[in-house]
């Protein structure tokens, strides 16, 4: 299959980064390489540096860009490297940084990759196949409350409790193995008149699983705090999520970059010293258009925030 990735919201990244010729960019999420086509194409004497866990992804990205090889470092890492990898690659600050934090088109459609249930596969769903980690060690490993809890917690599901409990019940004599198996202990966990909706029921747990499974908010505040960090002045960080729990995640972070003080509110003297350090560029955050909606279903979901570094 090939690995093929429409980028959301393309248009309004590349404008929110406000490329400069000779800049240098970070793409924190390669996937396809769709945005970082669309930022190579703006650069003149400038450099990308493309981060993806997905080896897959690197390989189709590394094709994809191959006539710019000279301008891309490719880094086979989670994105949660970036002030690491940055030092050792001997970079300081950067002009702007992309985070697309959404799933490939390419990881939920190759039913191999057993991220989607609306497709038979291996009960996988790693975006790095170097993980030994997978959604069969959650399915089958965790006890009933753990489950329940990455499923609420995650997955911002009401029957979480439920469902945990029937998977627990069901994989006593028969351990899980593929995406059916568990979709349909999800659908009917839920009463007969809501059945008929099929394995879409199934979009909480499936996510909820997931995000266990790659850790995808695990350090996600931190990075979007390093990051902007490393801006130079004048500098943008473009973040797109495609769920509550991630936009929240960005949102505060921004908000405490924005901040002048962040000492307790009772306290009469600031004692932090804490100064603001970003612009936020989009007070509410940018969604696709209609024109991109018809297009892309994908992005109904997807939000996207901007950052200028002072």
């Amino acid at each position: 299959m090939q690995f093929v990735h429409k980028p959301v919201l393309a248009r309004e990244c590349i404008e929110g980064l406000n490329i400069k010729p000779d800049g240098i960019y970070v793409d924190g999420t390669l996937g396809g390489a769709g945005h970082s086509l669309l930022i190579l194409e703006k650069l003149t004497g400038g450099r990308l540096i493309g981060f993806d866990k997905d080896g897959e992804a690197l390989a189709a990205a590394k094709e994809r860009l191959a006539g710019y090889a000279g301008k891309v470092t490719y880094v086979h890492k989670d994105f949660k490297t970036f002030t690491a990898t940055l030092d050792e690659l001997g970079v300081g600050e950067v002009d702007g940084v992309l985070l697309d934090l959404g799933v490939s088109s390419y990881q939920l459609d190759n039913a191999e990759r057993g991220m989607s249930y609306n497709a038979e596969g291996p009960l996988d769903m790693r975006m790095d196949k170097e993980q030994s980690f997978t959604a069969m060690d959650v399915v089958n490993g965790y006890g009933e409350k753990q489950l329940a809890d990455v499923i609420y917690e995650y997955g911002e599901e009401r029957l979480s409790r439920k469902i945990a409990a029937a998977i627990v019940k069901r994989r006593v004599n028969n351990p899980y193995k593929t995406t059916s198996e568990l979709a349909e202990t999800v659908i009917a966990c839920y009463p007969p008149k809501e059945r008929y909706k099929g394995r879409s029921l199934c979009k909480r747990t499936f996510q909820a699983i997931r995000i266990e499974v790659n850790g995808e908010l695990d350090g996600l505040y931190d990075t979007v705090v390093a990051a902007a960090r490393r801006l130079k002045k004048g500098g943008r960080i473009c973040v797109i999520t495609f769920h509550s729990l991630e936009d929240r995640i960005v949102k505060r972070a921004f908000a405490y970059l924005y901040s002048d003080c962040v000492c307790p509110p009772h306290q009469p003297i600031c004692t932090c010293d804490k100064k603001r350090e970003i612009e936020i560029i989009t007070r509410k955050p940018v969604t696709a258009s209609a024109g991109e909606l018809e297009e892309n279903k994908r992005s109904a979901s997807a939000k996207l925030r901007i950052a200028e570094k002072l």
